[in-house]
C-alpha cells in the first residue's frame, strides 16, 4: 500500500459515486503500456468485479457519425479508411508523441472524444448495476489520470512490471518499438501514476505470482 501516515492517495480523492451504480467499489487500474492491466482486471472480474472498459468505449466513440465528422474536418481524409471509418493507425501517427505538435493534436482529440468516453463508462456502469450481480466495478482506461476519471475511484491499483518485459509483450502484440515508444510519452509518467494509487501489483513474474497478489487485496476489502 501507498501514502503517508496522515493520509492515503484514496483519503485525498473526493471520490464520486457513479450515478446509478452509488453502492458499488470503484477500483481504478494504471500503469505502464503493456503492464498487464487487462490480466489484472480479468482476475478481478472471476473475483466478483465486473469492468468499466474504457478502451472499448473508445473504440465505440470512434465509430460515432458526429465524431467521425469531427475528426475528418479536423485531419482531412487521410486518416479515414475507403470506407469512411477512422484509420485509427493513421490518427495514432500524429496525436502520439513527445513534441508540442503531437501533443496539441492529441489535446484536440480528447476534447472530441473525452466526454463521450465517460458517457460509454457510466452507462456500462449503469447496466451492471441493474443487473446486481457484481461486488465492484474495475475502471480500466489507459488515460484515467488525464481524464480525471480517477476521481470515480475507491482504490487505484498500479500495475507494475519492467520496461523490457513490457515492450515485449507490445511487440508479441504486433507493435513497433517506436509505437511502444509514442504511447508510453503519450500517458502520464510511471512515477505520478504509482504516487495516485492506493496499492502496487507487481506483474512483471509469472500469472500465479500476480494472481495470488489480486486475490490478497480482494479478501482484504471484500470479503
Amino acid at each position: 500500500m501507498n501514502g503517508s501516515a496522515n493520509s492515503s492517495p484514496a483519503q485525498e480523492r473526493s471520490a464520486q459515486r457513479l450515478p446509478g451504480a452509488e453502492r458499488l467499489p470503484v477500483i481504478g487500474l494504471v500503469g505502464g503500456v503493456a503492464s498487464g492491466k487487462s490480466f489484472v482486471a480479468r482476475e478481478l472480474e472471476r473475483l466478483g468485479a465486473a469492468t468499466l472498459d474504457a478502451d472499448r468505449a473508445g473504440h465505440d466513440v470512434l465509430q460515432q457519425p458526429e465524431v467521425v465528422e469531427a475528426i475528418r474536418r479536423q485531419w482531412g481524409d487521410e486518416v479515414l479508411e475507403a470506407g469512411g471509418a477512422v484509420d485509427r493507425k493513421a490518427l495514432a501517427r500524429i496525436v502520439f508523441g513527445d513534441d508540442p505538435k503531437a501533443r496539441e493534436q492529441r489535446r484536440i482529440l480528447e476534447e472530441i472524444t473525452h466526454p463521450r468516453i465517460g458517457q460509454q463508462i457510466l452507462e456500462q456502469a449503469r447496466r451492471h448495476a441493474e443487473n446486481g450481480a457484481v461486488r465492484a466495478l474495475v475502471l480500466d482506461a489507459p488515460v484515467m489520470l488525464e481524464a480525471g476519471w480517477d476521481a470515480l475511484c475507491d482504490y487505484i491499483i498500479f500495475v507494475d512490471a519492467p520496461r523490457d518485459v513490457r515492450l515485449s509483450r507490445a511487440l508479441s502484440r504486433g507493435w513497433t518499438r517506436d509505437d511502444f515508444a509514442a504511447r508510453e510519452k503519450a500517458q502520464e509518467t510511471l512515477e505520478k501514476k504509482r504516487e495516485r494509487a492506493d496499492f502496487v501489483i507487481d506483474n512483471g513474474k509469472d500469472p500465479e505470482y500476480t494472481r495470488a497478489q489480486v486475490e490478497r487485496f480482494w479478501h482484504l476489502h471484500f470479503d
